[in-house]
């Protein structure tokens, strides 16, 4: 038998006709939703270590790169430079949406950015250390970016609400067909450098 007839949920939930514009937004709607995501990466041994950490704004409508701000000196830059690949995960327990970035993690200390990304709240997580240089604002040399370039993103997105994706389930568990009370799309590495085409213009 095939891989689609063995998986007939992922078979049915693929939907392979969404416009890039149609994933994206569907895509943004999840992280207005959810806000922090879980970023892992892969130390020198091999293990993997993922952390909770909120993407920082603002957002384009064509953004498919997710910027974090975050404290050069934690592990997590050490475990970047070893190696660069990353995912990063969302999930939001209401509506049972969900979405996995495949990517690059690109580090600078670029001031424009820090400068476009930086939040009075971003500085709580830095504090102050009454030292004259690291006082935890916005140009503190602690303060560091990391930019996740993606090189696909795959989402679930539900297109029923809580009724009708309990119902679909139960009805399904009854009959033997498959449930599927949402979308499952993929957005490939072409239509992320499409839609960074767009955002740069």
């Amino acid at each position: 038998m095939s891989n689609k007839e063995l998986d007939p949920y992922t078979a049915k939930a693929q939907n392979n006709n969404a416009t890039p514009q149609e994933k994206i937004e569907g895509l943004h709607t999840i992280l207005k939703s959810v806000k922090t995501g879980m970023l892992t990466s892969r130390t020198a041994s091999g293990q993997l270590h993922s952390r909770a950490m909120a993407p920082a704004g603002p957002f384009s409508p064509t953004q498919a790169t997710l910027v974090f701000l975050a404290n050069h000196a934690s592990a997590k830059f050490d475990e970047i430079e070893n190696d660069a690949h990353v995912n990063v995960s969302f999930y939001d327990e209401k509506s049972t949406n969900w979405a996995s970035y495949s990517g690059v993690a690109k580090i600078s200390q670029d001031r424009e950015k820090i400068a476009k990304h930086w939040s009075s709240a971003t500085g709580a997580w830095f504090g102050n250390l009454k030292d004259g240089v690291h006082k935890g604002d916005q140009n503190d040399p602690r303060v560091a970016v990391i930019e996740v370039i993606p090189q696909e993103i795959r989402y679930w997105i539900a297109t029923q609400g809580v009724v009708g994706r309990t119902v679909d389930v139960a009805v399904s568990a009854v009959s033997g067909k498959t449930a599927a009370p949402g979308e499952l799309r993929t957005i490939t590495k072409h239509e992320i450098e499409l839609l960074q085409g767009l955002q740069s213009n």
